[in-house]
């Protein structure tokens, strides 16, 4: 969708998509509003772009994808799958707070049902990227094998999302990835097998 727009552009939009979808509500940010802000023609996001949905999930993939991105990279050369879990832990709540627009449109603007209604929500690479570390887990006997892996999966996410909403709601006073170890000690509890040890 991006191909072509140029750099400068896209970069233009980019700033101008995290600032209209984060500080607005979904409903009555407008693409209209969105080319003011880049300082671009309001007809060349409509020559790339269907809609302002269109445009919002088409930045998401890209985000998410260096989310990603950042997790395969992180992983390499981690042989213990506690250490790979709480690495990934991590990644997530540190992007999240170096990229707070991104994550407040992610976790507290955008309709999740209209999301949830575009092909960029399935984020397929990253789903199965965390399912294979489970299920490993669970074939190693290192995590509770009678907790099907996506919702062990779902339990991790929806704490990430929790945290990130509550940091802002308390005006980001503290560090939210200096915090994931504490959280990860209570998800470790919860998704480890129950003979193996907390080992903190």
């Amino acid at each position: 969708m991006f191909s072509k727009i140029n750099d400068d552009v896209y970069k233009r939009l980019e700033s101008a998509v995290l600032e209209i979808f984060s500080q607005s509500d979904f409903h009555k940010a407008s693409v209209r509003a969105i080319a003011k802000h880049a300082g671009i023609s309001f007809s060349t996001i409509y020559k790339n772009f269907d809609s302002k949905e269109d445009l919002l999930f088409a930045y998401i993939d890209i985000w998410l994808g260096d989310l990603t991105d950042r997790i395969i990279d992180h992983l390499q050369g981690i042989k213990v799958l506690k250490e790979k879990l709480r690495k990934v832990f991590w990644i997530q709540l540190d992007y999240y707070e170096k990229n707070p627009k991104f994550a407040k449109i992610l976790f507290m603007t955008l309709p999740m049902q209209t999301w949830m209604s575009d092909k960029s929500f399935q984020q397929r690479k990253m789903v199965s990227l965390f399912l294979d570390v489970i299920k490993k887990g669970q074939e190693e006997g290192v995590l509770d094998p009678n907790v099907r892996a996506g919702v062990m999966l779902d339990f991790m996410l929806g704490l990430v999302q929790r945290s990130f909403v509550m940091w802002m709601s308390r005006e980001q006073k503290d560090s939210l990835s200096e915090s994931a170890d504490q959280y990860f000690k209570m998800v470790w509890r919860s998704i480890s097998k129950p003979d193996v040890p907390y080992g903190f």
